[in-house]
């Protein structure tokens, strides 16, 4: 099969493209022939770091077909339909290859109104989303806050919010990425590089604060967070924006008003948060009700361009072209 591979650590530059031995499935898990690899941030910073094998094939997400199954994986299974989620973190097997070996619970059925392309948006960005919003419980009536809401996981965010019954606002740096905000589902957005989006908040919330904030650059938006989260609100954590490692200090009002500040990291989550994920996206998919933000599509022997393109902040899910349906 031809895959993408590194077998040092680096940045784009290590990785290679060529031919490898067809992976075979074991006990438990399924072969997928895979259509789509989708790239997230959080594969090129894997990449960055230590070595876990001697080589490997990146990316998380991905869609594709099941083509053979392992031991006690029901044979009904061959011929379908796939989105990926988790292929590279206990492995050395990631999407980014002609095919992929994955635990059969790991490759969930995609619906027939779902294109591949929506299929290898899902893992990393849609079960963060659903991790920050549904963490400490239903959102019905509840006001959320989004933080760049035209990145892949806040989208998401906002989507799933509206779903569950919420009230959204997202902060944006562009008409733009206003625009794919409110397409979402966001009632209000707020430039943040133009306007006070304290005042705002306070504005749009009759003083009272947002109920749960999802953050993506937790230091850089925390003066702010601090002040616009309600009493009893949370915050959910799932990026610290490039180069920062360290959260802030906890203000004493946090501790007195009963706010919470959550991590949110999705490859070690409860299973039973991942499982309560892969459930509801797969029943909302199913109905139609979620859409996807597609970023730009790049060939396998492309895997250089569409990592940097990722690492550059491309807007939407990067994805590899890797097969044909």
């Amino acid at each position: 099969m031809r895959a993408v591979w590194y077998d040092e650590s680096g940045d784009a530059n290590v990785l290679q493209i060529g031919e490898m031995a067809d992976p075979v499935p074991g006990p438990g898990e399924v072969r997928v022939r895979v259509v789509i690899s989708g790239i997230n941030p959080s594969d090129w910073k894997m990449r960055a770091r230590a070595m876990r094998f001697p080589k490997i094939i990146p990316n998380q997400d991905g869609s594709g077909v099941i083509d053979s199954v392992g031991e006690g994986v029901p044979a009904s299974r061959v011929g379908e339909r796939v989105w990926l989620y988790e292929a590279n973190f206990d492995s050395a097997y990631g999407t980014a290859a002609e095919y992929t070996v994955q635990p059969a619970k790991h490759a969930v059925p995609l619906p027939d109104s779902a294109s591949f392309s929506d299929g290898a948006c899902l893992g990393v960005p849609a079960m963060t989303a659903h991790r920050s919003i549904f963490a400490d419980g239903p959102v019905t009536g509840k006001t959320i806050l989004v933080t760049g809401g035209a990145g892949a996981v806040a989208n998401y965010a906002i989507q799933m919010a509206k779903l569950g019954g919420a009230r959204v606002f997202s902060t944006i740096s562009s008409e733009e990425k206003a625009r794919i905000a409110r397409d979402a589902g966001a009632e209000a957005t707020i430039n943040y590089r133009t306007e006070d989006v304290t005042a705002r908040i306070n504005e749009l919330t009759d003083d009272l604060g947002v109920d749960r904030i999802v953050e993506v650059e937790f230091p850089a938006n925390f003066d702010v967070s601090r002040k616009a989260v309600a009493d009893n609100g949370s915050i959910a954590v799932y990026g610290f924006g490039d180069g920062a490692t360290e959260p802030p200090g906890v203000p004493f009002r946090f501790r007195r008003s009963n706010i919470n500040v959550r991590f949110v990291m999705v490859y070690t989550m409860p299973g039973e948060a991942k499982k309560a994920a892969v459930d509801d996206i797969t029943q909302w998919i199913t109905n139609g009700q979620l859409t996807h933000l597609h970023g730009p599509h790049f060939g396998l022997n492309q895997a250089v361009q569409a990592s940097r393109a990722v690492e550059s902040h491309a807007i939407g899910t990067v994805m590899l072209d890797v097969g044909t349906a």
